[in-house]
C-alpha cells in the first residue's frame, strides 16, 4: 500500500462532520508523522475518488477539507491585498466624475 493510500485510509477513519481541518491534520500526523500537509490533502482527494460509496456526510466533509486546504501551505494565512493608494484615489476620482 502506498503512503497516499495509507494516509487516505486513516483520513477516512478519522474524518467526521464538525471536525476542524487542523484537528484532522494533527490526528493524521499522529499516525503518519512524516506526512506533509500536501500529502494529507492529496490523500483526502484520493479518498474521495476511491470511496464513492461512503457516507455522504463524511464525503462532504472530506471534500470541504480537501478543497479548503489544497492551496495553503503550512503556516500560510489567507491575506487579502489592500488596494494601493493610487487605486483608491483613482476610484474616488471616478466616483466624483460620475456623480456630477
Amino acid at each position: 500500500m502506498s503512503s497516499i493510500q495509507a494516509i487516505a485510509a486513516t483520513i477516512i477513519s478519522l474524518a467526521a462532520p464538525g471536525k476542524k481541518p487542523k484537528e484532522l491534520i494533527d490526528a493524521v500526523r499522529e499516525q503518519h508523522p512524516g506526512a506533509s500537509k500536501k500529502d494529507i490533502v492529496r490523500a483526502a482527494f484520493y479518498a474521495l475518488i476511491e470511496h464513492k460509496d461512503g457516507a455522504s456526510d463524511q464525503a462532504q466533509h472530506l471534500q470541504a477539507f480537501a478543497l479548503g486546504e489544497r492551496g495553503l501551505d503550512e503556516g500560510d494565512a489567507v491575506v487579502q491585498k489592500r488596494p494601493s493608494k493610487k487605486g483608491k484615489r483613482k476610484a474616488q476620482k471616478d466616483d466624483h466624475r460620475t456623480a456630477h
